[in-house]
């Protein structure tokens, strides 16, 4: 796609936080946050926190719901202050400097469990936190065009069905969003959106905002508008708001941001929320160890009240090609310290996105491939949607009017985000677990390849889940989709100076091919000028659709539409490429036909 040389293409790092850092997720940017008070479900605290000192650490205090006012003040008398307080799950957000803050709170009557939410110091920025800067904006000329991972999922063929109603709140609990960027401006929801950075809602203007670059990517692939610019998210039609949970330099997402994030979810009407993190410092929480354990309950309990006013959490899987269902050892952990080794099994859990109720995404490279960095594990995975692998990323909104590429399941999940924002604009009764389950009877089936890793049956396994999302199956209903659809998966090498062809053969269809045939390409290739592209009709007339265009631009991925009403619809179709020049060369990623 011609589209990256107008915006940025965004280097994979390894970040601490995103979707179980891997090298193929994207790079790590902050969030800010300062007090403010909270809406229905959560209490502000009596009094002011004391100002910060260095030592200054975090915990949860857990207790019954409803029962918060009745242990802060063990948690002033044992040196410690309530920086927040979320009455109606019973957690605590505290703050100490004592060494013994947990041990003596955990002989308290009425509390349950205390947990520190990291092994480093809560940064000064806690107690006057910085609004981010509001970035200059870049106008672009570049107009809307089919994209792969919207083509695989059939999005475009949905938006005639339904570009999602704005009565759907969907919330981006992340690094922040440019509410500003010519795309994202139509479909923001200020008045829902705050910063939840250490672990309570700041509600002033722009405290929302991203200081980097994550969240404004993951906010466009779910509702980029659909105005003529730039690109179009899965759900064009929905509002979103934005919930900034990662702190400022660090860029990591402790356990007391995620559940201010949900509670806010929860008290703000999200129909659904986008996940595309892990809860900081532990790649994985024991139930063994007692910090982690009310990590577990804290967050648990947050994202059980988010479901119970109505919002379905969807999560990225994680980026380290790992089996979730196999746990054994964890290297990464603690990320804000020192990480060390340690033996762990499975009932140790990536939090949220492990938690009973969250969507769990992996990732599927273009053509439909389980991503190579993606986690997976059989039981785990509820779906797969595009997340991107090598030189096929996916392309989205970036801060400052920009646009740009990126890798890994953080940019999945807000895929299955807009699938599930569509489902609930058609069925707005829906329950959380009704579009839970509706993801699920929506999705293709995609059986495990030749990899004795993935485990189950062609219908759920552990690299696809129930299968790979279908924006178009989502929003039928029981109404069978229009136009039947075809594939070829196989690559075709494409040398220098030659012409290669990739079939694909069409069968039980009625009558003539539509006016309106779409021909989706995925077409790996440098300096695609070289190239002219065919389709080829079973009786041999040739259609072309891209005749050496586009100049040293790299690949061709994208959805063509050809008047093919006077072929018979039935026998082999094929794609016909061209190379007509020396030096670059490349392959036949996919190809498909829709009628």
């Amino acid at each position: 796609m011609a589209a990256a040389a107008l915006g940025t293409t965004v280097a994979l790092a390894a970040p601490a936080g995103f979707a179980q850092a891997a090298p193929t997720d994207t790079e790590p940017v902050a969030a800010r946050s300062a007090g403010a008070t909270q809406s229905t479900g959560t209490t502000a605290p009596a009094a002011a926190p004391a100002a910060w000192a260095a030592g200054t650490r975090a915990y949860l205090v857990i207790t019954a719901p409803g029962g918060t006012s009745a242990v802060s003040g063990a948690v002033t008398s044992n040196g410690g202050s309530v920086f927040a307080a979320y009455d109606a799950i019973g957690v605590i957000v505290a703050h100490s400097t004592s060494a013994s803050f947990a041990s003596a709170m955990r002989t308290v009557g009425g509390v349950q469990q205390v947990g520190a939410t990291r092994t480093s110091d809560v940064p000064a920025d806690a107690y006057n936190p910085a609004l981010p800067a509001n970035p200059s904006q870049s106008a672009t000329t570049l107009t809307e065009s089919n994209r792969w991972d919207m083509t695989q999922i059939k999005a475009e063929q949905a938006w005639a069905v339904t570009t999602g109603s704005a009565t759907v709140k969907v919330g981006v609990l992340d690094t922040g969003v440019d509410d500003q960027h010519q795309d994202i401006a139509p479909n923001f929801n200020a008045a829902d959106s705050a910063s939840c950075a250490y672990g309570k809602a700041d509600t002033r203007t722009g405290a929302w905002r991203d200081v980097g670059t994550h969240g404004t990517h993951v906010a466009g692939t779910i509702a980029a508008a659909k105005n003529g610019k730039g690109v179009i998210g899965v759900a064009p039609g929905v509002k979103i708001s934005s919930v900034r949970i990662a702190e400022p330099t660090s860029s990591l997402f402790f356990a007391e941001n995620t559940i201010c994030g949900f509670m806010w979810a929860g008290d703000h009407g999200f129909k659904v929320t986008n996940n595309s993190y892990y809860t900081d410092p532990w790649q994985f929480n024991c139930p063994d160890n007692l910090d982690q354990a009310a990590i577990i309950e804290g967050v648990r309990r947050a994202q059980v009240y988010a479901e119970g006013k109505g919002s379905l959490q969807v999560a990225a899987a994680g980026n380290s090609n790992y089996d979730l269902a196999n746990k054994t050892t964890d290297s990464e952990s603690p990320n804000d310290s020192t990480p060390v080794t340690r033996t762990i099994t499975n009932a140790c859990l990536d939090i949220p996105t492990e938690l009973p109720g969250v969507v769990t995404v992996a990732s599927q490279a273009s053509g439909g491939a389980k991503a190579s960095y993606s986690n997976f594990g059989n039981g785990v995975i509820d779906v797969a949607a595009p997340g991107g692998d090598g030189s096929t990323q996916v392309y989205s909104t970036l801060p400052g009017g920009k646009y740009g590429n990126m890798s890994g399941t953080s940019m999945a999940s807000p895929h299955v985000a807009g699938v599930a924002a569509l489902i609930a604009s058609t069925n707005p009764t829906f329950t959380p677990a009704q579009i839970r389950d509706q993801l699920g009877v929506q999705a293709t089936d995609r059986a495990c390849p030749s990899d004795t890793r993935c485990k189950g049956t062609t219908t759920k396994n552990g690299f696809f889940g129930e299968g790979a999302v279908d924006a178009l199956k989502a929003v039928g209903g029981s109404t069978p989709p229009p136009g039947a659809y075809f594939e070829n998966l196989a690559d075709v090498t494409i040398a220098d100076n030659a012409t290669v062809e990739s079939p694909i053969t069409v069968s039980g269809v009625t009558g003539n091919a539509p006016a309106t045939l779409k021909v989706g390409v995925d077409i790996k290739h440098t300096y695609i000028g070289d190239l002219k592209v065919d389709l080829v009709a079973p009786d041999g007339t040739v259609y072309t659709v891209h005749n050496r265009t586009g100049s040293g631009t790299d690949n061709i991925v994208q959805t063509f539409t050809v008047n093919a009403s006077a072929e018979v619809a039935n026998g082999v179709w094929k794609l016909r490429v061209n190379d007509n020049a020396s030096q670059d060369t490349g392959k036949i990623d996919a190809w498909n036909l829709t009628f």
